[in-house]
């Protein structure tokens, strides 16, 4: 890789997880926008779909987990209460939907970058499609009981 493109590699990854981190901030003072859990659900929907889009288009597993880490680096460091005991984002189902539902997306999209992007899934994929590793068919998978398929037994027995 030419040392340019690894500068432009390195700003891309920065940048994805500085959108991770504005989508974390914005969403901590904006969550409770309109009727009540739509803003909260669309700014997790966009932290999955940052973390999604941002693996395809580095192709990397890298792209999807930055963030998700930017996400949940700004929404823990602002939603942690300070001395005075003082929240931004409060006990309502909206603020739940917000908290709960971003850090199930900012994972769901980190474990998709993973399971896409990762070397061992990569070799896989292409050993499966080379037709070097045989694809199993429905009735041909035995690995719970080592029988037909169909005929599952509990481990010991």
């Amino acid at each position: 890789m030419p040392h340019g493109s690894q500068g432009v590699a390195v700003a891309a990854y920065v940048a994805l997880f500085l959108l991770g981190a504005a989508i974390g901030l914005l969403g901590t003072f904006w969550y409770g926008a309109g009727p009540a859990p739509l803003a909260a659900i669309l700014f997790d929907l966009a932290i999955l779909a940052t973390c999604v889009l941002g693996s395809a288009g580095m192709r990397s597993a890298l792209g999807g987990v930055l963030p998700a880490a930017g996400w949940l680096a700004v929404t823990l460091v602002l939603n942690s209460s300070s001395a005075g005991g003082s929240i931004l984002v409060t006990d309502t189902s909206a603020g739940k939907w917000f908290l709960f539902g971003g850090a199930v997306c900012a994972a769901a999209g980190g474990v998709y970058a993973f399971a896409v992007w990762s070397r061992p899934s990569r070799e896989h994929r292409a050993e499966r499609s080379s037709g070097r590793l045989p694809e199993r068919g429905r009735g041909q998978d035995r690995s719970r009981s080592g029988g037909p398929a169909g005929t599952w037994r509990r481990p010991g027995r």
